[in-house]
């Protein structure tokens, strides 16, 4: 245990939460807004279908903490996102394809368990994702079993559920859909389609109305009587036009592995 106490975010997916630190991810963006205000876990998994998150979602989120000696160890906000390995190719070699009807009651099962941790438990969802099939086609000889059509499916399924369920959802297809430059392999962003990600967080969490408020601008700022704090958002608004160029161009030379 490190003190003092903070309010705590999860971000919870597969490779888009595992490599949202990447090239100057929207998690590494989410993690300098809140320095000094909450702390951010990370629990991302490369491959991951929303099946495989029901294996061990109870671990990552165990309800037994909500007793009351540990309530405040439960998470002010979790970001969910699984659907865009769900939606690959069933017959793709070893596809990670989950059927459309069992996604959308993965999600919900999900949903439902991250609400029930406690009163004050937010929750934000991520749909499947679009992806750029020629750059996959590209980067690696084949499609990896991913398509627009299908996955526009799986988001509008992702979206409806989200309403559903009165969760902010976010339209993560209609975000990067025919965007140039926001993917570094066809599949996985780059700093530039992190930045289009953070923009429709930072919204959602800026126009809530939650209470407590877990929006940055208006959280107390851990010590501020000692020492001083410089104003992050212009900090980050001073650099991020810089740092995106520098990370974009970095993108350009990578290779998949």
């Amino acid at each position: 245990m490190v003190g003092p106490s903070r309010p705590l975010i999860v971000l919870f997916g597969s490779s888009i939460v595992q490599l949202s630190y990447f090239l100057n991810g929207w998690g590494a963006t989410l993690t300098t807004c809140y320095a000094r205000k909450a702390d951010i876990f990370l629990r991302g998994y490369i491959g991951w279908n929303s099946r495989m998150a029901l294996e061990i979602y109870k671990k990552i989120f165990p309800k037994e903490h909500c007793r009351d000696k540990h309530k405040e160890i439960q998470p002010s906000l979790v970001i969910l996102y699984f659907g865009g390995n769900d939606s690959q190719d069933p017959d793709f070699p070893n596809s990670s394809h989950v059927p459309l009807h069992e996604y959308v009651e993965n999600m919900r099962k999900l949903a439902h368990h991250i609400k029930g941790l406690s009163k004050k438990t937010r929750l934000i969802m991520l749909s499947a994702p679009a992806v750029n099939e020629e750059q996959i086609l590209k980067t690696y000889g084949d499609n990896r079993g991913r398509s627009n059509e299908v996955g526009r499916k799986y988001a509008e399924a992702g979206v409806k559920l989200g309403q559903e369920l009165g969760v902010p959802v976010i339209n993560f297809f209609e975000a990067l859909y025919g965007k140039p430059g926001v993917f570094w392999d066809g599949m996985h962003l780059t700093a530039e389609g992190s930045k289009i990600l953070f923009d429709k967080i930072k919204d959602v969490i800026k126009k809530a109305d939650w209470e407590p408020t877990l929006d940055w601008d208006k959280m107390p700022t851990e010590y501020a009587d000692i020492g001083t704090d410089m104003h992050l958002e212009m900090m980050i608004k001073e650099t991020e036009d810089e740092t995106i160029e520098i990370t974009d161009s970095e993108s350009q030379e990578l290779k998949p592995q």
